[in-house]
């Protein structure tokens, strides 16, 4: 998953920043609400953690902000505060869960991963797309230049997952957690064959899209 974590803390910041990308997601940081508001916008968004307690604009605020323009990004907010006052307040604010510090890292991982089990907010269309890579994910289908290509479950899962994430390198592990979420005795490696085929498909115009970060993994170019 791809999240926007939002805490002022920078040591809980990192911890839950490591915790989550042990997880396999890709973690972007906020550490204002103002930073909060300029980024939940970013496309692939698939979940927002939100510190409650922000040193400009309240989490409560961000997460009203948010509703009000339409976002229907997944939140899951953080705080110190533990009155059901409260958490009425975060829930009525548009938080979808709400979880009190101190908490267990295990209960944030099971949180996060119960608001991706809940589905992505939904997208301005059914399409993907990076360049002449057009992905309709309603007809699950792909076209390069508005020729079709056909792709297997494996190849279409990685290229939908980059292309949910334009711009940002994805981890072998990450794809793998992607495309194969429930084989465990896949490894790795696996994805680089997968990636060779995928790039042979979409030819010269669409495979150049997809780019190798030597030690690392891979990334698309929007």
């Amino acid at each position: 998953m791809h999240l926007l974590l939002v805490e002022d803390d920078p040591r809980l910041g990192d911890l839950v920043a490591r915790l989550l990308a042990g997880e396999r997601h890709v973690v972007e940081r906020a550490a204002t609400g103002g930073e909060a508001l300029e980024m939940a916008d970013a496309p692939g968004l698939d979940a927002i953690v939100l510190d409650v307690g922000l040193p400009d604009v309240s989490g409560l605020e961000v997460a009203r902000r948010l509703r009000a323009r339409g976002s229907r990004v997944p939140i899951l907010m953080l705080t110190a505060r533990d009155t059901v006052a409260d958490r009425v307040a975060g829930l009525d604010a548009g938080a979808d869960d709400y979880l009190v510090k101190p908490f267990a890292v295990e209960e944030l991982a099971a949180r996060v991963r119960a608001l991706g089990r809940r589905g992505r907010a939904p997208s301005s269309g059914p399409t993907l797309s990076a360049g002449p890579v057009v992905l309709d994910e309603v007809a699950r289908a792909v076209s390069v230049g508005g020729l079709r290509v056909d792709l297997s479950p494996r190849e279409f899962a990685l290229l939908e997952c980059l292309l949910r994430h334009p711009g940002h390198v994805l981890s072998r592990d990450q794809l793998l957690d992607h495309a194969w979420p429930y084989d465990t005795e896949v490894v790795p490696a696996i994805v680089d064959t997968y990636v060779y085929f995928l790039r042979r498909k979409l030819g010269s115009a669409g495979g150049e899209r997809i780019e190798t970060v030597r030690g690392v993994g891979y990334r698309i170019v929007a």
